[in-house]
């Protein structure tokens, strides 16, 4: 394999026998529901959650097609972790794109000593849509911190967790407030309650915060609805998950058929990987894998080309994020059905064999269809209609709630 620069081929070298020690236990985690506390701990002692941060700070400098190249690569050994380490890259993002640039300083130092951010966001019950629940109270000079937090993904995993929150005198049109504050502080509780059947061991369970001080300089206001790269960023880690379960549906199709002698008596060849058809069906998963493959690229390259222009510290025109977040928009349209295809089709190349629970085959389909829950395609799909009937300004924001009729 060639290697487009030496970093490239650095960061291989670095990462790659690590996710092959992920990808050992991958199945026998899932089938137990293990939460990845050790794979995690050798991806932290690696620095491969400071992969973003920039050298100057201690981190390993990487572009975000260097980030996404090695997630599909670490989604093929484990789905569950790519999704599980999103907040934490989506906050080194944060930092360097929406927070104050003299404020960057100590949280990039905090990540590239191994720190790992989690997420605490998402509320449930009948609150309005876009409205929070979880309050920040000024208190002396900081804030106390209340709130129920669900699908807190990664969190359980991390040492800080980023809470969304209604800030005393903040507009939430305008802009919203993150508290940073450690998973161990006093009155933060972390519980392992996620029953969903996919993506069992992405971490995320429910966060309260009951009375969590804050301080002053762990709160941060960033502005809503503008045009943001964040969002395609957000989208891409479950783009790049997707293309690396595709990768792991045909290693593991290949994986069974190799050794297989028992075939149909209506089949074709000898043993099944001489069969035209089980060919056939290996061929359309490899086909699958690489073509999600190349849509996690594309968007990449235009997350980097959106990183290069602050890095320079030049504008980035509102045209370049609008393309970027289309870009991602298609790329999880056609990946979603694509990988969800590919994922049932595996099932083709075995009989009754390959639905033995302890192969966990079932997996793939099961964390593909989590994912594609996630922000749902659908309207991913519309607003990909709209703009190109009505030339629709894309969505960049949105929240869930409850809303009266009109």
């Amino acid at each position: 394999m060639t290697f487009a620069t030496e970093q490239d081929a650095s960061f291989t070298a670095r990462f790659r026998p690590i996710f092959a020690r992920i990808a050992e236990r991958a199945a026998e985690r899932e089938h137990g529901r293990e939460l990845a506390h050790d794979a995690i701990g050798w991806l932290r002692e690696a620095g491969f959650g400071a992969l973003r941060v920039p050298v100057e700070h201690g981190g390993l400098g990487a572009t975000p097609s260097q980030l996404f190249a090695l997630l599909v690569e670490l989604a093929e050994a484990d789905s569950n972790l790519p999704q599980a380490l999103r907040a934490h890259f989506g906050f080194v993002e944060r930092v360097l794109i929406e927070f104050p640039a003299e404020r960057r300083a100590p949280w990039l130092r905090r990540v590239a000593e191994g720190a790992i951010f989690g997420n605490a966001t998402t509320e449930l019950g009948e609150g309005a849509v876009g409205a929070l629940q979880t309050t920040l109270t000024a208190q002396g000079t900081g804030y106390v911190l209340d709130g129920d937090k669900y699908y807190s993904t990664g969190t359980l995993y991390a040492d800080w967790v980023q809470v969304t929150a209604q800030r005393d005198g903040a507009d939430p049109n305008i802009q919203r407030s993150l508290a940073l504050v450690r998973t161990d502080a006093p009155g933060v509780e972390c519980v392992d309650d996620w029953r969903g059947f996919g993506q069992r061991l992405t971490a995320s369970g429910t966060t309260r915060l009951r009375g969590v001080q804050v301080a002053a300089d762990a709160v941060v206001d960033v502005a809503r609805n503008i045009a943001t790269p964040l969002t395609a960023l957000f989208q891409l880690f479950h783009i790049a998950t997707l293309a690396g379960i595709a990768r792991a549906v045909e290693r593991d199709a290949v994986r069974f058929v190799q050794p297989r002698r028992r075939v149909f008596s209506h089949g074709s060849g000898t043993v099944p990987r001489e069969d035209p058809l089980i060919q056939q069906v290996i061929g359309q998963l490899g086909a699958t894998a690489y073509a999600a493959q190349l849509a996690v690229r594309d968007v990449a390259a235009g997350l980097d080309a959106v990183d290069r222009l602050r890095l320079a510290g030049a504008p980035v025109p509102d045209e370049l994020l609008i393309d970027v977040e289309l870009r991602a928009s298609r790329a999880q349209v056609h990946v979603t059905d694509a990988v969800l295809g590919a994922a049932t089709r595996l099932f083709d190349v075995g009989g009754a064999s390959a639905l033995q629970e302890d192969r966990r085959l079932d997996r793939h389909w099961r964390n593909a269809r989590a994912l594609a829950s996630h922000n749902p395609v659908i309207y991913k799909a519309r607003v990909l209609g709209d703009h190109a009937l009505n030339g629709t300004r894309p969505t960049f924001y949105w929240a869930v709630g409850t809303r009266e009729a009109a």
